[in-house]
């Protein structure tokens, strides 16, 4: 009988299938913090700002000129569901941090939609290449109830670590926790370890 598969030993290449206590499901339901935003392309920024020596900021014509890439990866929710064989399309995350030189003591980044939702990663994790900002699924453009224009999407974390709506990167030389963190939250967030709670 074939073991049923571990926890990724490499988070650039997290296994695929079901983690621990989840259940499949066809459409990606709506879950977030706070209410939609509306986008105006010609006010939109990104901020790169913190430990790094080059500050960046993006307009939303300037961030799709950027390199983009596609990225096929399930999404786990901490509440129970995955939706599984997701096509993202957008820029990683490590390409934006190598614009923005992250300094010696930079370990962190804290991703925020600009408002009440952010969430903290490492650097390392940050620079994994399945790590996007995303503006596509499946082919068309993000709608804003799934974080259109631009979310974040962490594969190999739960889905409260693929901030919403984002509008800021801060490279940080300490922890700066997120949301979910500060409500009880595993900071961990493996799903194939099930970290749901600290």
């Amino acid at each position: 009988m074939e073991s049923p598969p571990g926890p990724p030993t490499d988070d650039r290449s997290p296994p695929r299938g079901l983690p621990p206590g989840q259940h499949a499901v066809r459409e990606l339901p709506v879950l977030h913090v706070g209410e939609v935003p509306v986008f105006d392309p010609q006010d939109w920024r990104l901020r790169i700002h913190g430990e790094v020596e080059q500050p960046r900021a993006f307009g939303w014509r300037a961030f799709l000129a950027l390199r983009p890439v596609e990225v096929h990866a399930d999404f786990h929710c901490v509440t129970g569901w995955s939706r599984l064989g997701n096509r993202w399309r957008g820029v990683p995350v490590g390409d934006l941090l190598r614009l923005a030189e992250p300094r010696e003591a930079a370990r962190f980044v804290r991703i925020s939609d600009g408002g009440q939702f952010e969430a903290g990663l490492s650097l390392e994790e940050a620079r994994s290449g399945d790590v996007l900002l995303a503006f596509e699924l499946d082919g068309q453009p993000l709608s804003a109830a799934h974080g259109g224009p631009l979310r974040a999407i962490v594969p190999h974390r739960y889905g409260w670590k693929s901030v919403k709506w984002v509008r800021e990167i801060e490279v940080c030389a300490e922890d700066p926790g997120g949301y979910w963190e500060s409500r009880g939250y595993h900071p961990g967030a493996d799903p194939w370890r099930s970290e749901r709670m600290a």
